[in-house]
């Protein structure tokens, strides 16, 4: 009895397809290569900077006497101390609450502009479209330095048209760099410069629902007013998300518009802001140590807080779909 063996038959390739060839250990390497800058530029400006302040917040400086009668200063491990100093030190809590009060008016004025041009732009009768998004982006791109010089000329009594509108109808007493009106032009700058930029985050996630659940809900009936509100406002959620953590960061981080502003006028003072406190205690009063606790402060906060909200973000998404 013998055996055959059956021929055994290969499909053929489909026309047009090429033959499939096995990978090398260069095709594998070559995204880790890629990589390699932007690993680089990540552990040079943030990882090691961000070790350095926290070994620098663990310590505390000590002085060493020496035989001529003067001392040494160097620096020895105490822990959590600067952060107890932190907590402890009034003047740098009392700058948190000038933050909080300078947030409750920046953020809900950003997000609800961003959102109110947003939706304009986005309705069926709008015009000048791509116009009216550049004039909204471009205060975007002036740095806060800049933007802060050129507010600063339009508070200053002396140079304001505000003021000087004002004291043609009797009232001379508007001073827009005064204790009681500080907040409101504080965050006019912040607002003024940050609402184009989430407007362009909330228009994309606009733009990004597809047009047959606009059409849809117009010929149910629905209106624009109607449409925004219970259409697109919800289906925007995550970019609404994600335009109010960077409010909320650019907020915790406030530094430039108060730090140009105060040479103008004696209402900011150089711990004025959280920030500014870190600046002073770093730079022009000597104590690295808490200022580089106080910095990491913020920074665990910022996290923190940036999780929360996009925690809540995610389930708000997550309800609504």
């Amino acid at each position: 009895m013998t055996l055959t063996a059956e021929p055994t038959t290969t499909e053929p390739a489909p026309a047009g397809s090429r033959p499939r060839r096995p990978r090398s250990r260069a095709d594998t390497a070559a995204p880790y290569v890629l990589l390699v800058p932007a690993a680089a530029l990540f552990v040079c400006f943030f990882l090691i900077p961000l070790g350095y302040a926290v070994y620098l917040s663990l310590r505390g400086p000590r002085v060493t006497p020496s035989a001529n009668g003067f001392g040494m200063i160097h620096t020895r491990f105490v822990g959590l101390l600067n952060y107890s100093r932190a907590f402890q030190d009034h003047i740098w809590l009392a700058s948190f609450q000038r933050l909080l009060i300078y947030a409750v008016i920046t953020i809900p004025l950003t997000l609800g502009g961003a959102l109110l041009f947003a939706l304009l732009l986005d309705a069926a009768r709008a015009r000048l479209v791509r116009f009216t998004r550049l004039c909204l982006l471009l205060p975007y791109a002036v740095p806060g330095v800049i933007a802060g010089i050129m507010w600063g000329f339009l508070y200053l009594p002396d140079t304001s048209p505000a003021t000087s509108a004002a004291s043609g109808i009797g009232w001379h007493h508007l001073n827009l760099l005064s204790p009681t009106m500080l907040y409101s032009s504080l965050a006019n700058i912040a607002v003024w410069g940050a609402l184009g930029f989430n407007m362009i985050i909330l228009f994309t996630g606009l733009r990004a629902t597809p047009a047959e659940v606009y059409d849809s809900a117009r010929i149910d009936g629905c209106g624009e007013i109607r449409l925004a509100w219970r259409i697109k406002i919800p289906l925007i959620a995550p970019s609404l998300t994600l335009a109010g953590l960077f409010s909320l960061i650019g907020t915790l981080q406030a530094y430039s518009e108060p730090t140009v502003l105060a040479p103008l006028t004696t209402s900011i003072s150089s711990t004025y802001f959280p920030m500014m406190n870190v600046q002073r205690d770093a730079f022009a009063t000597n104590q690295p140590n808490l200022a580089s606790a106080m910095a990491m402060i913020i920074a665990l906060g910022t996290m923190i807080v940036s999780a929360v909200v996009l925690r809540f973000g995610r389930r708000a998404g997550a309800e609504e779909s």
